[in-house]
């Protein structure tokens, strides 16, 4: 049988909490204690903690071409030595408060690929940084209807600069396995597209 975790969120005592920094995101500082395995509670504890939001991401697959629509486009944080910053994705966005995952997911896929989804799968539910970062991420993917392949998408106001690709199942899961995909979310898709490629295919065609 797999574990059972042991403690939940009322084994955490927030005893004091303000935001240090607020921007177009925010930090908070949280002063705590939670209870420890071997009994009792820990000495209070400081941690700062990035709110950015939560986000969707989908990994939009064609069943009739056995294909993927992936995005490539820069990204500032993977700027490191002479690493390409450029990344193969899936699409993603943020959820705005009052909008549902759903229909930040194919408005996401239309502004990034030009890309219409007629059907929605979850994946899994994530939190990327845990230690450092309240983000939560839920992924899923998506049944394609039809995409702008080769296009250059994104909208201008937000810097956007994106490159839509076609991508063979075959060559996707083969960029998995030569640890050419960094992107935590589209690691985990393309996991789960591995494992569930087959009945997927035969479920949606």
């Amino acid at each position: 049988m797999p574990p059972e975790l042991k403690f939940g969120a009322q084994d955490v005592r927030v005893l004091e909490e303000k935001t240090v920094w607020s921007g177009h995101f925010s930090v908070r500082k949280l002063t705590l204690q939670y209870r420890r395995f071997a009994g009792g509670w820990s000495e209070p504890q400081v941690r700062e903690v990035f709110e950015r939001g939560d986000a969707v991401g989908v990994l939009p697959y064609d069943p009739q071409t056995d294909s993927l629509v992936m995005i490539e486009q820069f990204r500032p944080g993977a700027l490191r030595g002479d690493n390409s910053p450029w990344m193969l994705e899936l699409i993603a966005g943020v959820v705005e408060p009052g909008e549902s995952d759903t229909e930040v997911v194919r408005r996401e896929a239309m502004e990034e690929a030009g890309c219409e989804l007629s059907e929605l799968l979850p994946i899994a539910t994530v939190i990327p940084s845990a230690g450092a970062c309240s983000e939560q991420v839920r992924l899923f993917c998506g049944r394609v209807g039809s995409a702008s392949i080769g296009g250059i998408h994104g909208l201008q106001e937000e810097g956007e600069d994106i490159l839509v690709h076609s991508v063979s199942r075959e060559d996707a899961l083969r960029l998995l396995a030569d640890d050419r995909i960094p992107n935590g979310h589209t690691l985990i898709a393309l996991q789960w597209l591995h494992i569930h490629g087959e009945s997927l295919r035969e479920r949606w065609c």
